[in-house]
């Protein structure tokens, strides 16, 4: 079964949202997209490239997915991650059934997500890669679906924004695999979820 890898930039106050544009996601008037960007460093895409490695596929939410495209296939259609991302097999979870992925190699799992997520593992066979998708992360979390988080911290406040960890996830305990500090302050650290605790 395949495991299911969440890639994220946070901010010491925990938000998630819009890391890699201003137009990214303005959501609730989200005035900071784009925070990220001051803290890149290749060693970020040597973690990735670790994460990608031996084969994997995408997992996205529907926004993270079209912010994807947007990003990569229209703005840098020649980047070698526009290449990688055009080339892997994308599963963008939605509950609209009726929506039409534009990306090449892209699948719709319509519906419930966790029920669909888990019917993707029972029949594939690579990584199942995640970036951002807040929403469906928090879904897949509280059903134990997955697998490891490499969280990208950076030495950064913004006081506002979505937060990755929101109320009502279970509690769990997770095992600290890997950290990478960056010459940009940026703390990338990699846990695997040993145990979901009950509540």
């Amino acid at each position: 079964m395949p495991r299911i890898v969440a890639i994220e930039h946070l901010t010491l106050d925990g938000v998630f949202q819009a890391p890699a544009r201003a137009d990214e996601d303005t959501r609730n008037g989200f005035a900071h997209g784009g925070w990220s960007n001051p803290g890149s460093d290749p060693t970020m895409q040597e973690v990735i490239g670790r994460a990608m490695a031996g084969g994997w596929s995408l997992l996205a939410g529907r926004t993270t997915y079209e912010n994807l495209y947007e990003g990569w296939a229209v703005r840098q259609p020649d980047s070698p991650m526009t290449r990688a991302l055009a080339g892997a097999r994308k599963f963008v979870v939605s509950h609209d059934a009726g929506y039409e992925p534009r990306w090449e190699n892209s699948t719709l799992l319509a519906g419930e997500a966790a029920e669909t997520v888990r019917a993707l593992r029972q029949g594939h066979d690579k990584t199942l890669v995640m970036f951002g998708s807040g929403k469906l992360l928090g879904a897949l979390m509280r059903n134990g679906l997955v697998d490891e988080l490499v969280l990208m911290i950076h030495p950064l406040v913004l006081g506002d924004g979505l937060r990755l960890f929101e109320a009502g996830l279970a509690p769990s305990t997770l095992k600290l695999s890997s950290q990478v500090v960056t010459p940009t302050g940026v703390a990338i650290l990699a846990y695997a979820f040993e145990s979901r605790v009950a509540a």
